[in-house]
């Protein structure tokens, strides 16, 4: 059930396609500036607006994330922002929650991980409100495991005109965090676009636009690793999925100028309400069951 079962009548597939791809613009700007993936505008709106079957537009998410990480990643490893050991680092966190995730499908309720990281995005949300007027991290001390894995770096800031080293901090609690969003990605199947730019930014102090870039970079490994699978069963429709990597591949790229161009507390005000509305959704979605 693609696109093809609600063009009825007089409805025009090229049409529809246009609109597909109008919005998928709008996600890879959003997604390629916030870190977040397309995701989070492209499913809601297929569904919601052009009644999408929720499988296809989770493929079509997939193939966003793909695009927003294809169009603005390269960018951002080129003018140096990404930090690529961090990302690397924090992959392999959420491939080893993907796998315990997987595992223990059938001996916890999905209602309660729901829940527990719906309140985890909250406080996050409140730690990144009294950081809203804050441009760039202050004093972070190095920690030990950064040293060793040499995770600090720095980057050119085009809106402050100077370059900007920074450290690396609590890399536990940053890995922890990862590992619980890689589990509920692999129990209940949801992006992790929001977790991978809070941990970095709550948790390891890092730059929002290095928290940005990098979570843009490490989007893209994990939606590649898990587009086959959703391309076997059939989930991937062509006549769907083209205009939104498409849209989302052609902002995205914008996308990346705009990014450097702004200031690290506006992006985090743009941010923040992102945050606060997922979190809203995991606890809604977590207390009312709709996660079956």
């Amino acid at each position: 059930m693609g696109i093809h079962c609600f063009v009825s009548g007089g409805d025009n597939v090229a049409l529809i396609a246009i609109q597909i791809l109008g919005i998928s613009v709008l996600a890879g700007l959003v997604g390629s500036v916030l870190g977040l993936g397309g995701g989070i505008i492209v499913t809601p709106a297929l569904t919601l607006l052009f009644g999408v079957d929720i499988k296809h537009a989770i493929g079509a998410s997939i193939i966003s994330v793909i695009a927003t990480s294809s169009g603005s990643a390269i960018a951002y490893i080129r003018d140096r922002i990404t930090n690529v050991r961090v990302g690397m680092f924090l992959e392999v966190a959420t491939t080893i929650g993907a796998i315990t995730g997987a595992f223990i499908g059938g001996l916890m309720a999905p209602g309660i991980l729901y829940i527990i990281f719906g309140l985890i995005l909250l406080y996050s949300v409140l730690a990144m409100i009294k950081k809203t007027k804050d441009e760039l991290p202050e004093e972070v001390p190095l920690h030990p495991m950064a040293g060793k894995l040499k995770l600090q770096g720095e980057y050119y800031d085009k809106a402050l005109q100077q370059t900007v080293p920074y450290n690396v901090g609590n890399v536990y609690g940053g890995f922890g965090v990862m590992y619980g969003a890689g589990v509920i990605s692999g129990l209940l199947g949801i992006g992790s676009g929001s977790f991978k730019v809070m941990a970095m930014d709550v948790f390891m102090k890092l730059p929002l636009k290095v928290s940005s870039a990098t979570s843009n970079f490490m989007m893209g490994v994990t939606g590649a690793a898990s587009a086959g699978v959703f391309f076997f069963r059939g989930d991937i429709d062509p006549v769907i999925s083209e205009p939104v990597a498409l849209g989302v591949l052609m902002e995205a790229m914008i996308g990346t100028k705009v990014m450097q161009k702004l200031k690290s507390k506006t992006i985090r005000k743009l941010f923040i309400p992102i945050l606060a509305y997922v979190a809203i959704q995991m606890i809604v979605q977590g207390v009312g069951g709709s996660y079956d």
